[in-house]
């Protein structure tokens, strides 16, 4: 039915990579901004304090029920109206993917702070640690060590997603392979590639984190 050429995919090597490095770099700074804040939410959730409780409530609920091409509509054509000057699709998208995936890192660490138990707290504070650094010394590693297989899932559905940059015309790995595709009318071959690198990125870490949640249950 098709004449294939899959010669294209070594040809525009260089212009794909450069694709793919944005997608690396894009999903890597938005897991490491999405868990710090992610991180802070979650404790103030599980704050004595129901005022930061609240809020905290308010910002996850709220990001968790919009769609994450929305959230990037709204940092690409409002921020700039709000500031009074451009601030450029790589900065908004970023801001738009922490922003988002904060909100499901906040309940996926609050799950892990939760799932560690008391009495670990109450003894940190029982040599004279602060609450603080009970939680920073004590709380926070074994709740990481624990939540890193969701982690790492969630990260995976990040890197998915990365290719929605696309409404805002920012240059990740599936604009490059459809700049390509377009350019060279290889539609055909070049999404069949796209589909090919995605699965194996996707499969290898899935299978990893299948490793990893063995290797913690033992």
């Amino acid at each position: 039915m098709f004449d294939l050429d899959f010669s294209i995919i070594p040809a525009n090597k260089e212009l794909l990579w450069e694709g793919m490095k944005m997608t690396f770099l894009l999903t890597g700074l938005a897991i490491g901004g999405g868990i710090i804040l992610g991180t802070f939410l979650a404790l103030l959730r599980i704050a004595k304090v129901p005022v930061l409780q609240h809020v905290a409530s308010a910002y996850v609920n709220f990001f968790r029920s919009l769609p994450l091409i929305l959230v990037i509509f709204w940092l690409f054509f409002l921020v700039p109206l709000i500031v009074g000057r451009p601030v450029g699709a790589f900065s908004s998208v970023l801001v738009a993917f922490i922003l988002f995936e904060a909100a499901y890192y906040s309940e996926i660490i609050r799950a892990g702070i939760n799932s560690v138990r008391p009495g670990q707290l109450a003894a940190a504070r029982a040599i004279g640690l602060t609450y603080g650094q009970a939680m920073r010394s004590v709380v926070l590693p074994q709740a990481f060590r624990a939540m890193t297989p969701i982690l790492l899932t969630q990260a995976i559905i990040l890197f998915q997603d990365t290719s929605l940059v696309y409404v805002v015309g920012l240059r990740d790995f599936l604009v490059s392979a459809e700049i390509v595709a377009n350019r060279d009318q290889k539609l055909v071959e070049m999404f069949l590639f796209v589909a090919v690198v995605y699965f194996t990125f996707c499969f290898l870490a899935s299978m990893g984190v299948r490793y990893l949640q063995r290797k913690i249950a033992t």
